[in-house]
């Protein structure tokens, strides 16, 4: 496919980078994202955590309908396909551990230990995609796993199910990003979202129905909302990279804990624990310097022996 050309036949330049677009459609997306965590938190524990998360996909579907034409009109390989089940499987996982811990631990620690989620992919993305991992990114990622020591603090406090079932659910959710970015190469995005909405709210459903509580209409419309407010996170967050390099909104993702200690303390009477706070910051820190290596590195030229057509 031909580069795009302007009316004077002269190559398209790229979108201009606008840093402070991009920093605040990120916090925008941090709001809503801990607006998710809130919202759920509302629900208490009432809907088991597969039917919680199962209510939170199918209200999602909905927002599909426009796209049937679209889903129906793209080809699909049998390693499209193959691919699409493993992230559904995956996601589904990591999406039911999520709602499991939200159940049993703080919203900040819920929100520092899913910071983890950039790390597992950084980790998978160089086990399996071949990506090189350099001795810096490997000090980020010590760095990262020593923030979620802090927050666990192992051998000093007990650790509760809440917390492995967040690390565990964050692992899900890294390996499920690693298979969209397979499949983002086959067809568009918009696709892969579309199946992957599906693809979990099948997964959903046989971990939902044994468990099945019937809801309330008040506990419905907070999962309605937790369906918007997760949907809009998503659109904002697109913006926000849209605008900005990763390395210039990365950093901002670190409000979200901000807000979700504020947000605990003033409607959910959770103390504040610097300890969650300074391993939180630490793990963002480190996933911030990967996200600007990587940025550098996007900016390099490439080496000699990797120019097409050297030898």
């Amino acid at each position: 496919m031909s580069a795009q050309t302007s009316p004077d036949n002269s190559p398209a330049s790229p979108p201009a980078s606008r840093p402070m677009v991009g920093i605040l459609w990120m916090l925008v997306t941090g709001l809503f994202f801990v607006a998710v965590t809130a919202t759920v938190k509302m629900i208490d524990g009432r809907v088991p955590a597969a039917q919680a998360a199962f209510v939170r996909y199918l209200f999602g579907l909905v927002l599909l309908l426009p796209m049937i034409g679209t889903l129906i009109s793209t080809p699909i390989s049998g390693a499209g396909w193959r691919l699409f089940v493993m992230r559904g499987v995956v996601h589904t996982l990591g999406v039911t551990l999520w709602f499991f811990a939200m159940s049993r631990i703080t919203i900040a620690e819920l929100t520092a230990l899913n910071y983890m989620t950039p790390v597992f992919v950084t980790l998978g993305a160089a086990l399996f995609l071949g990506e090189r991992l350099a001795a810096r990114r490997i000090a980020a990622i010590g760095v990262a796993v020593l923030g979620a020591l802090i927050i666990l603090r192992p051998g000093f406090r007990e650790i509760e199910l809440g917390h492995l079932a967040m690390l565990c659910g964050a692992l899900f959710l890294g390996a499920s990003y690693l298979l969209a970015k397979r499949l983002s190469g086959m067809v568009p995005p918009s696709v892969v979202v579309a199946w992957l909405s599906i693809t979990v709210t099948i997964g959903l459903a046989p971990l939902a129905i044994p468990v099945w509580v019937t809801p309330s209409m008040v506990d419905l419309g907070w999962l309605a909302l937790v369906a918007v407010f997760a949907t809009a996170g998503h659109y904002t967050m697109t913006l926000a990279l849209r605008a900005a390099p990763v390395a210039v909104t990365q950093p901002v993702i670190f409000l979200q804990l901000v807000w979700a200690v504020l947000l605990g303390v003033v409607f959910f009477a959770e103390p504040i624990d610097p300890y969650v706070v300074l391993g939180g910051t630490i793990i963002v820190c480190a996933i911030s310097f990967i996200a600007w290596r990587e940025a550098r590195l996007k900016k390099k030229p490439p080496p000699p022996s990797a120019v097409p057509g050297k030898i």
